[in-house]
């Protein structure tokens, strides 16, 4: 499968390039700036989502793109704009698939109550949940094929063990009321999804 990963240089991104190219996968890793690495599968793109048309020559002949982008602290709301003409070049170019690294804040932690909405959020995370929200609300509505992908609350670098659980919209969280992922283990998840679709045009969730 030939793979357009968007954020490739991040630290979802880089996890998500490794079990790729782990898989057999090539990759056409975009980031925003020159990523000096030479690796065997990889085809390095400079790219800051600015404009459609050059988007849309960078995912020709991709079998399924995969956005792990992360915006500025100070600017949150460019994760939506740059989501938005991500959208508009596939569905411009008529494909392909859009699997997004998405928040956890739009999950529900209670029947009608989202993380967002819990208070338990904290603050500082508050905007950029706010800017995914908007993002998972955007896709909704876009005529292309798309997957969101939100992760457990805590999603940090850590130890790939192959053993967690998948869920839809409700924030999955262990027996001590924790809700946690791996970096290394939400890609694997995600490249099961492009593997074997199984949330086209929807949203799941991953956890311990």
């Amino acid at each position: 499968m030939n793979v357009v990963l968007y954020g490739a240089t991040g630290n979802a991104g880089s996890r998500i390039q490794k079990e790729l190219l782990d898989r057999g996968h090539s990759v056409v890793a975009v980031s925003r700036s020159v990523n000096p690495n030479t690796i065997a599968g990889v085809t390095s793109v400079v790219d800051d989502l600015s404009n459609v048309e050059k988007i849309e020559k960078t995912i020709s002949g991709a079998d399924a793109v995969v956005s792990a982008i992360a915006p500025p602290a100070d600017d949150t709301d460019q994760i939506v704009t740059d989501t938005q003409r991500l959208t508009d070049a596939i569905a411009a170019h008529g494909g392909p698939r859009l699997i997004v690294v998405g928040g956890a804040g739009s999950l529900f932690v209670a029947p009608g109550v989202t993380l967002i909405a819990s208070g338990y959020l904290p603050e500082a995370w508050m905007a950029i949940a706010k800017s995914h929200d908007i993002v998972l609300e955007d896709l909704r509505k876009a005529p292309i094929d798309w997957t969101y992908f939100s992760p457990a609350a805590y999603f940090e670098p850590g130890e790939r063990t192959g053993k967690f659980r998948l869920g839809k919209d409700d924030l999955i969280a262990n027996a001590q009321n924790e809700s946690r992922i791996s970096m290394e283990d939400y890609a694997i998840a995600l490249v099961d999804e492009l593997e074997n679709p199984a949330n086209m045009r929807g949203r799941f969730t991953i956890g311990y």
